[in-house]
Formats: structure tokens, sequence, C-alpha cells
């Protein structure tokens, strides 16, 4: 068997409507990743739902009501190979009643392409889209300036320079360094500048799209900590039995391991042996970081366990906690947020309702230095240290021990309120 190509969860992010899905598909056909007949038929079902022009999109919307309403609902993951690397790729929902999965999606990714459209430049979401990929610790980010083909764009030089300065401008604030974070100009929907050059914007002299993707640089696998899998979602699959999925966060999943899933229904955590592993339909002997996979554990009910519950080996139990100590950022809350509130909070696959207790001290998000003047409120663009109680066991990581597993986002009505990490925690006792 030849050596394994390196593998990279990669993203793609953006506003609605403004090409993710398509860019994906077109992708995907042009570099043989996706078959004519398979194409052809996508593109009859198109025009019988009257979306002529959705067959590329298609490709990542498999669900039929997506289809049928011709936005992206759930995550969907597509292995892709380059002759570098190996893909798994997540086109996460733009649509603001999805960014649920968005959140899921950034927190899962270690590349992200940002599709912006060049005729309606950087909207509500592209801006959110930047700032929760920087916090989630999305660590390479490449702009896609797309639909550079349509008319009042005409593959004007001059438009798609001024979306990109105001993407750098907005990049800056969410916390990226613009210096890194490259961009391209493309129109997926006809392919131009997809794998390769465009002859309609000749003045354009840099990468195509799939060059881009291949220089993005292959991230270190955090192998060596304890094993972490966030459950996202529990099936029950005929002849072989109940099969949790997630993403492995960190450490290495063998067959035969005995691992421990918690908090689990009772609270207590539940344990058992892997018995197989499966990634992309093939059996697995193990699972690294950033592996998506699908699994059986003996013993396991489909009710034991939920989306949101955590697995570890049983030696190094996931840490489940009553009350954590987090650093936190305020970005978008209507008035102030003072000791009482309650918001969800988005911990890798888990939401749950989490009440500040304490703002311990309130910090310039700029320095890092503790501020102490009206530290009894936080409003829009603070920092601070706060004591957080959720209202059910959860699992989350310190910061320091296991950074993948610390992140949270916080959200309320629809909006994510701020964003943080967690520094210290109170165990539960199992």
């Amino acid at each position: 068997m030849a050596k394994q190509k390196e593998h990279i969860n990669l993203v793609f992010i953006g506003h609605v409507d403004h090409g993710k899905s398509t860019t994906v598909g077109r992708l995907l056909y042009n570099t043989g990743n996706i078959d004519e007949q398979t194409m052809r038929k996508l593109k009859e079902k198109a025009q019988q739902l009257g979306k002529a022009g959705f067959e590329f999109a298609f490709v990542m919307d498999t669900l039929k009501e997506e289809q049928e309403r011709g936005v992206t609902i759930d995550l969907s993951h597509k292995r892709f190979d380059t002759d570098k690397y190996y893909f798994t790729i997540i086109d996460a929902p733009g649509h603001r009643d999805f960014i649920k999965n968005m959140i899921t999606g950034a927190s899962q990714a270690d590349c992200a392409v940002l599709v912006v459209a060049a005729n309606d430049g950087v909207n509500a979401q592209t801006i959110e889209h930047l700032k929760l990929s920087k916090i989630f610790g999305v660590g390479q980010l490449l702009i896609a300036v797309n639909k550079m083909d349509i008319s009042g764009v005409n593959y004007s030089e001059a438009r798609y320079k001024e979306v990109v300065e105001d993407v750098k401008r907005h990049a800056t604030q969410a916390g990226w360094n613009v210096q890194k974070v490259r961009f391209i100009p493309i129109a997926s929907f006809p392919g131009e500048n997809v794998n390769k050059k465009s002859d309609k914007m000749a003045w354009w002299t840099g990468e195509t799209l799939l060059d881009a993707i291949n220089k993005f640089e292959a991230p270190q696998k955090p192998t060596d900590l304890p094993l972490r899998l966030p459950i996202q979602d529990v099936y029950n699959i005929t002849g072989i039995g109940v099969v949790p999925v997630g993403r492995v966060e960190t450490g290495v999943m063998k067959l035969g391991d005995k691992v421990t899933i918690v908090p689990g229904r009772e609270g207590k955590g539940i344990s058992g042996e892997v018995k197989t592993i499966e990634m992309h339909h093939e059996q697995v002997p193990q699972a690294e970081p950033g592996d998506n996979i699908g699994f059986n554990v003996r013993g396991l009910g489909k009710k034991d366990i939920a989306r949101g519950d955590v697995l570890g080996h049983s030696d190094k139990v996931p840490n489940v906690t009553t009350e954590f100590t987090a650093q936190v950022v305020i970005m978008s809350h209507p008035s102030v947020v003072t000791v009482g509130y309650t918001p969800v909070f988005h911990i890798h696959t888990a939401q749950v309702a989490c009440q500040f207790v304490e703002i311990v001290k309130k910090l310039d998000p700029r320095t890092g230095a503790e501020v102490t003047e009206n530290k009894d409120f936080l409003r829009n663009g603070d920092a601070a240290i706060v004591k957080l109680r959720p209202t059910q066991p959860v699992v989350i990581e310190r910061n320091k021990e296991i950074p993948q597993m610390s992140r949270f986002a916080i959200r309320d009505s629809g909006v994510t309120v701020g964003a943080g990490m967690c520094i210290d925690l109170v165990k539960k006792e199992l």
C-alpha cells in the first residue's frame, strides 16, 4: 500500500447564496472526484425541481429538503483527493438558522475557504464566520471571491480588489493576520479559475482554487494527548447495532480499546470495548485526530448516549464539569452581560445553557491587562475571566491541557453573543 497522503479537514464557509456548495461541487467535478454520469443525473434533477444551475450545489446538498429549498441545512462530508493531500470537505451552511451546524463545522476544520460573492461583497455572516473560524482555531484561511462572471461584475479586476480590501478590514478585526490570508478570484458555476487558469481574467496571475487548496499545510496531529471524541450523532444500523459518529479531536482510538463515554444518559458514563471503526465507508484499524468516523462499542444502547457526550479511554476519562472558569469575549449582545445571564453554550458538539455566576476580572482585549472599573457587567468588545455553571453536566477541558476541547461559542436568540475557552474547572464525581 502506498504511503497514505496527509489528511486535512477543509470547511467551506460564507454567507448564504454566495456559492459555497456550487464551488465545492465544481471543484469535485473538475478534479474527477465525481463522474460524468452522477453529474448528468444531478443536472436533470436540478431542472426537474426548477433549480437549473444548482447541479453543482446538489453534489453536497444530498438531503431532499435541501435540494427542494436550495439551501444547505446539515454538514456534509466528502472525501476529495489531490495529488498532494486527501481532504475531507465540510460544506457548512451559511443560512441564519443553520449557524449552529456552521459552528460544529468550523470547530472540526483545520483550514477554511471563505466564499464571498463579488456582486454582494461582505455580508453579516461573512463577518460572523470570520470571527467564529478564528475563535474555533481554524488555522489557515483562504478567501475565494466568487461569482466574478455575474453581470455587473464581468470579471472586473477593480471590483475584485474592492471586495478584497473590504474582507481584509473585517478579517483584521476578527483577529486574522491578513498577511497570511490568501485571496483568489473565481467563478464556480462556469468553472473559471477553479482548477485551471481563466482566460476571462487575464489580469489574474495568481493561483487557481485547486493550487491554493494544495498550498494549505497539513496540521500537526495531537496524537500524544488523551483520546477525545465528541459524539455528533447516534445511529442504529441493521446488522451492526448502535453506531455513534463523530470526529476524533485528540489521541488515537484503536480496535479493542476500552473506552468510556460521558456524561451519558445516567450521568455516570458508559464503558465498553471498540468493536469496529469505519471511515468513508471503509473499516479501519484505528482513528487519529481529524478523522470523521462511525464506530461500534460492545454493549452500548442507542438510548445510553447522545450528541454532546464525549468518548475517551477508560483510564483517562474526559472531564465532566459542574462549574468552570473561562476567558470570554462578548461580541454582540444587545445590552450588557451580568451575573445570572444564562445563554446557550456550544461546546464541541454539546449545546448546554450555562449561567454566569461571577465576573472574576475584566480584561482589556487588546493588552490582556486587568480593567478595574465597571467590572459588574460586560458589553460588546469586552473580555473577561468568568465563572460559569452549566445547567447540566458537560464535558470541557482546560485550554492548557487539551485546547481542542476547551473552546466554545455563546449564543442567544439566534445570535453569537460571544466566545471563549475554559481555563479551569470543577470536576463532577461520576
